[in-house]
């Protein structure tokens, strides 16, 4: 007798995701590969015309998306950008915090960093994935749970050079994905950390000359560049029901380079 074939929804059916610095890089493959998984995509950016264009992409595909612009280092921008996804989808499942500074970042000296540039960094990529979080912590309790998925990065593993506030940024976020999943767990809230390492995320930086890249390259496991697809897979994973045991954790996705 032959079984009748049955075909699994996707992973994120029925579920409502934002997703920070989802106007191009990584945080748009986010915004894509989370669509494809069947969540309704919050597409939220510090430029509001690359967050509604990532959204009509969606929207063109047959997904469900909306475009929001949202300077994460400001808390009552954040709680607009919570408010809109609220108003449109009635409840937020999951949360991405991608947005960050680094491609416009010039390598150099801790000497050399102004203190404005290590504030502004820091308000960017620490600040503002924690102002996120606390904004969506109390609809994700009134939900029954969620999932918040941290981008932090490989670079805190090497301690790489001439990247400072960036590094120290990245590995403050480490700490914070910890002290959440403790606070947030008897909520059913989850909080985990993906650390990629160097990606081609198509956004030219100064930093990724074709030297560099093939230094890098030459130390993973993994002999090919990584591209954003390599990331969105995992986040896809923390944010779904399967990951629901799983909190506290980073995840790092480099290439092999290191090894926790």
């Amino acid at each position: 007798m032959s079984t009748p074939s049955t075909t699994a929804a996707p992973p994120l059916t029925g579920r409502v995701s934002i997703i920070t610095g989802a106007g191009q890089g990584i945080g748009r493959a986010f915004a894509l590969g989370f669509a494809v998984a069947g969540a309704s995509v919050v597409v939220a950016d510090l430029d509001d015309g690359n967050a509604r264009a990532v959204a009509d992409e969606i929207v063109a595909a047959g997904g469900e998306a909306l475009g929001v612009g949202a300077d994460v280092s400001d808390e009552a921008a954040v709680a607009a950008m919570v408010e809109s996804a609220l108003d449109r989808f009635g409840r937020i499942d999951a949360l991405v915090n991608a947005a960050a500074i680094f491609s416009t970042l010039t390598m150099k000296s801790f000497e050399q960093i102004s203190a404005a540039e290590w504030r502004k960094v820091i308000d960017v990529n620490l600040t503002g994935t924690f102002l996120c979080a606390k904004a969506v912590a109390a609809p994700m309790r009134a939900g029954g749970g969620g999932a918040i998925v941290n981008i932090s990065s490989a670079t805190v593993l090497s301690g790489r050079p001439d990247y400072l506030h960036y590094v120290t940024s990245k590995a403050g976020i480490v700490g914070l994905t910890r002290s959440l999943a403790r606070e947030l767990g008897p909520d059913a809230v989850t909080v985990n950390a993906i650390m990629p390492g160097s990606v081609d995320t198509g956004i030219a930086r100064d930093s990724a000359r074709p030297e560099a890249v093939a230094h890098i390259v030459g130390g993973q496991s993994i002999k090919r560049r990584l591209v954003s697809d390599d990331i969105v897979g995992a986040a896809v994973f923390l944010a779904s029901p399967s990951a629901s045991a799983m909190t506290g954790q980073s995840l790092v996705i480099d290439g092999g380079m290191n090894f926790l």
